[in-house]
């Protein structure tokens, strides 16, 4: 099991409708034709056939080609690396959106359609938060230059939707909600425990003095 990020942005933005409403995400590249059956080697024949990384000048030569090999490496995990089964993220401004990946394929009535959405693989969307609440290894991961993306770090081995949460964002909510009594109890609760302090007791006063410092942090 395996986690991809695609990224989306530019033209690319609008799309995310479409792929939570219809249930696939796309790589936007150039190449009409299926993919399906094709080695690495194959794609990047088919990227330089497209003609959209030849070059119209000497010095762009370089950055053509660096255009292209970031091209094949995106299209290359989308059709050859990811697998049915696998786990897939896409956001947008505001939210982080997790699926279950299917097969590739190849929609032919997409081809003349602007950005590229012919390559294809279905997506079961199983989870989305906010993008403030994800983990730092899914920010990571969103934030890549390349359009797909695999995470090279340890996943979990179930329950990837509890995974994607920053747990600490969590424990600072918990930390910080408002006070469920009022203002006089907790000042009562707190001489109380002030007393207790001073009691004979060894047990009590350890108590006491942990649940004064629980309250203070």
């Amino acid at each position: 099991m395996s986690l991809f990020g695609v990224r989306l942005d530019g033209t690319r933005s609008r799309l995310i409708k479409s792929f939570l409403e219809d249930n696939y995400v796309c790589a936007g590249d150039p190449v009409i034709a299926n993919l399906e059956s094709s080695g690495r080697e194959d794609i990047r024949s088919a990227l330089v056939a497209s003609g959209a990384y030849q070059e119209q000048e000497q010095e762009q030569e370089q950055e053509q080609e660096l255009e292209l090999e970031e091209a094949l490496s995106s299209l290359d995990t989308f059709v050859n690396v990811m697998q049915d089964g696998d786990y897939v993220l896409i956001a947008d401004e505001e939210w982080v959106y997790l699926g279950d990946l299917g097969d590739y394929f190849y929609d032919a009535r997409q081809e003349s359609v602007e950005g590229g959405t012919a390559h294809r693989r279905g997506v079961t969307w199983l989870k989305s938060l906010p993008r403030t609440a994800v983990n730092s290894a899914v920010q990571a991961l969103l934030a890549s230059d390349q359009e797909v993306t695999r995470y090279s770090g340890v996943l979990p081995v179930a329950r990837m939707d509890l995974w994607l949460a920053d747990s600490s964002a969590g424990d600072m909510e918990t930390a910080h909600s408002p006070a469920r009594v009022d203002e006089a109890t907790i000042a009562e609760a707190l001489a109380v425990l002030k007393t207790a302090l001073h009691s004979p007791d060894a047990e009590r006063r350890e108590r006491a003095a942990a649940a004064i410092l629980h309250y203070a942090k």
